[in-house]
């Protein structure tokens, strides 16, 4: 089955509400995603370098597997929905327009950096 990663970068529309977002990123959003078919983890990052006029602070990225991305999508646009519907998203987020990529399809198989005395 092919494995993917889905990047999703995000803002706080007010940093005054800063740790209201990152807890419900963390701990509603995250969750709620992971219950879509095909999900398999989830980890959120936050950016090591802050400049000015910088945009996407936080990097939430997901590892998932689907031999349909299609139906996969259909399912993360479902579970988004529902989460509307019941009041579980959050008014905080400002994510990277439809235009940027989100999801990448593994290519290459895990490489890992050779450490000093390992054998080759």
């Amino acid at each position: 089955m092919p494995k993917y990663l889905l990047f999703a970068f995000s803002d706080c529309k007010d940093p005054a509400r800063e740790k209201e977002f990152n807890d419900w990123y963390s701990d509603i959003h995250v969750p709620d995603m992971l219950e879509v078919p095909g999900m398999i983890q989830a980890t959120r990052w936050v950016s090591a370098h802050s400049g000015e006029g910088q945009h996407r602070k936080y990097l939430a990225m997901y590892e998932l597997e689907a031999d349909d991305l299609e139906k996969f999508d259909r399912g993360v646009r479902e579970r988004g929905m529902r989460t509307v519907k019941e009041g579980r998203f959050s008014d905080l987020p400002v994510f990277d327009p439809p235009d940027i990529p989100r999801v990448y399809r593994q290519i290459m198989p895990l490489k890992k950096a050779k450490r000093a005395g390992q054998k080759k």
